[in-house]
């Protein structure tokens, strides 16, 4: 599913414009990477949690040219889904598949 999907499913579930709704998701969006570039975590409870990870220092191998690097400390983005909305992906995949 696309951002421009999701903006449309809104839109036909609630009613506002499209226009709003785009603007929503964005300013959802950005709110969320603006804490996570500031180092915050963002909780949404019953969906899950958007963490920053440290990444240790750690060697890497170029096979191709026979040498190795360091890639230092850094951090990454994850999503980290709550246990309840895992449970509803996972009944509900066993729901499609048994109808199929």
């Amino acid at each position: 599913m696309t951002k421009a999907e999701i903006v449309a499913e809104i839109s036909n579930k609630t009613g506002i414009e499209k226009v709003d709704v785009q603007e929503t998701v964005e300013a959802f969006f950005n709110v969320v990477k603006s804490a996570m570039i500031n180092g915050e975590n963002v909780y949404v409870r019953g969906f899950g949690s958007f963490l920053v990870t440290r990444r240790a220092e750690k060697t890497a191998r170029n096979i191709s040219k026979n040498t190795t690097i360091i890639i230092p400390e850094h951090f990454v983005p994850t999503l980290k889904p709550a246990k309840i909305f895992i449970e509803k992906v996972k009944n509900g995949n066993k729901q499609k598949a048994k109808v199929v």
